[in-house]
C-alpha cells in the first residue's frame, strides 16, 4: 500500500478507498469513498470513479431547504401522528447531522458517522436507526425530483440487529388473567378482556363505543383510534391534545367476528351507542390512563413483564395454536400482509413445535409403513 493513497482496512473486514469526487462552490474539496473485500478491488473502484470524472452536480440550497419543503408536502399525505414523528427525527438527529450540508456533497463516510454517533452517544436502537435512514432516503429522492438531478444513493453500515423475545401470556397466566377479569364490575376490565379476546391495540380500544358492536350480527366494527399527539396550535395551552382519528391504515378498519361467549358477555354489559365501552358513558379513557389502570391490573394478578400490547401477542399466538388459518388471523388484526402476522406477533410454544413434529414423524412412519407393505405384497 503506497503511502498517500487513502485507502485502508476496516474492522469490519472491509477495504475503503478515498477519492476526490468534486468540490464545494467555496472551493473545499468533497471526497468520495468506494469498499471492497480486497485492497486491490477497493483501489481499482476509486480509480473507476475518478477516471469517469464522477464530479457531482452542486444542488442550489443546502439540505435543511429540502428537508422543510418534503416535510411541508407530507403534511397532506399522512397523517398526523406519522408527520409529527417525521418532524421529530429532523429535528434531533437529520438538521443536527446535514441541515447546513449540501445533499450533493453528503458522503457514505458522512451518513456512518452520523449512525456511529446515533449508537454510542445516543443510545439509539437499529430499529429508529433505520426509520431516520428511511426519512434520509426520501428527503434526498425528493430533493433529486425538485432540482431534477441524480443525487448519489448512499448505503449505510448498520449494526446487526437482536430481536428480543416478545412477551406471550401462558395458558396458566391467561387463565389467571381472564378469571380476575370476569370478577371486576368495572368497564374498564371488560374492555380490557375484550382487548384479550379479540386482539384490538389500545388505541382502537380506546376509541371504541357501544355502536361499533352489532349484537345483532355478532360482530366488532373498528374504525376510530386514539391517540396524544402533540399540540400544533400558536395558542395552545397545553403542549399534547387527544385526537380521535382513523386507523393508519385501511386495512386497520375492519369488522371482527365475536364468540358466542363473548357476546353473551357483551349483551350483559349493553349500553347507549354513544357510551364508550371503556367508560361506560360519553367520556373517554385515553391510552395512558388505561395503561395506568392495566398495570394496577396486572400487580393485582402477580403478573410480570406484561404491558398491554401483550394481549395481543397472546390472542395471535392462541389463534395459531387452535389451527386459524393465517389470512383471517392476519385481517383480524388489521394488518397489511399476512408477513407481518407472522413476523411480528406468531411466536409457536414448545407444545406447538413438539405437536408439529409428531404430526411430521406420524406422516413418515405411515409412508414407511405403507411402503413395506406394498412391498410384500409384490
Amino acid at each position: 500500500m503506497a503511502k498517500g493513497e487513502n485507502i485502508y482496512h476496516r474492522k469490519d473486514g472491509r477495504w475503503e478507498a478515498r477519492y476526490i469526487r468534486g468540490r464545494e462552490p467555496s472551493g473545499k474539496i468533497r471526497y468520495g469513498y468506494c469498499y471492497g473485500s480486497t485492497y486491490r478491488e477497493a483501489k481499482e473502484r476509486a480509480a473507476k470513479k475518478m477516471k469517469d470524472g464522477a464530479e457531482t452536480v452542486c444542488c442550489p440550497a443546502p439540505f435543511r431547504h429540502y428537508a422543510e419543503s418534503w416535510l411541508e408536502d407530507c403534511r397532506y399525505k399522512v397523517k398526523l401522528s406519522t408527520c409529527q414523528k417525521y418532524e421529530t427525527i429532523l429535528t434531533l438527529h437529520l438538521l443536527p447531522a446535514f441541515g447546513d450540508q449540501n445533499p450533493a456533497f453528503i458522503t457514505e463516510g458522512d451518513l456512518n458517522q452520523m449512525i456511529r454517533m446515533l449508537i454510542d452517544q445516543k443510545g439509539l436502537q437499529v430499529k429508529t436507526i433505520q426509520d431516520i435512514l428511511m426519512v434520509f432516503r426520501m428527503i434526498m429522492r425528493h430533493a433529486s425530483s425538485e432540482e431534477r438531478i441524480c443525487l448519489p444513493v448512499l448505503n449505510a453500515v448498520l449494526p446487526k440487529q437482536t430481536r428480543k423475545p416478545l412477551r406471550v401470556l401462558s395458558h396458566k397466566e391467561q387463565e389467571s388473567l381472564q378469571k380476575h377479569l370476569l370478577g371486576c364490575s368495572s368497564c374498564c376490565a371488560f374492555g380490557v378482556l375484550l382487548a384479550m379476546q379479540t386482539g384490538l391495540r389500545i388505541g382502537e380500544l380506546c376509541a371504541l363505543q357501544w355502536k361499533d358492536i352489532d349484537l345483532q350480527e355478532g360482530t366488532l366494527h373498528i374504525s376510530r383510534t386514539m391517540q396524544r399527539l402533540r399540540d400544533t396550535e400558536q395558542n395552545a395551552k397545553a403542549r399534547t391534545r387527544i385526537v380521535i382519528s382513523v386507523p393508519k391504515t385501511d386495512d386497520s378498519i375492519r369488522t371482527i367476528p365475536l364468540p358466542s361467549a363473548l357476546l353473551e358477555l357483551c349483551r350483559s354489559r349493553k349500553q347507549e351507542k354513544d357510551c364508550y365501552v371503556l367508560t361506560g358513558h360519553a367520556g373517554y379513557m385515553e391510552p395512558r390512563s388505561l395503561q395506568y389502570r392495566f398495570s394496577g391490573i396486572i400487580s393485582q394478578c402477580g403478573l410480570e413483564g406484561v404491558h398491554f400490547h401483550t394481549l395481543r401477542h397472546t390472542f395471535a399466538t392462541r389463534c395459531v395454536e387452535a389451527g386459524m388459518d393465517i389470512k383471517c388471523l392476519s385481517e383480524i388484526l388489521g394488518h397489511a400482509s399476512v408477513r407481518i402476522t407472522l413476523d411480528r406477533y406468531v411466536h409457536p410454544t414448545l407444545d406447538l413445535k413438539r405437536k408439529g413434529m409428531e404430526t411430521v414423524e406420524n406422516a413418515f412412519f405411515q409412508m414407511v409403513e405403507t411402503a413395506e407393505s406394498s412391498e410384500s405384497s409384490m
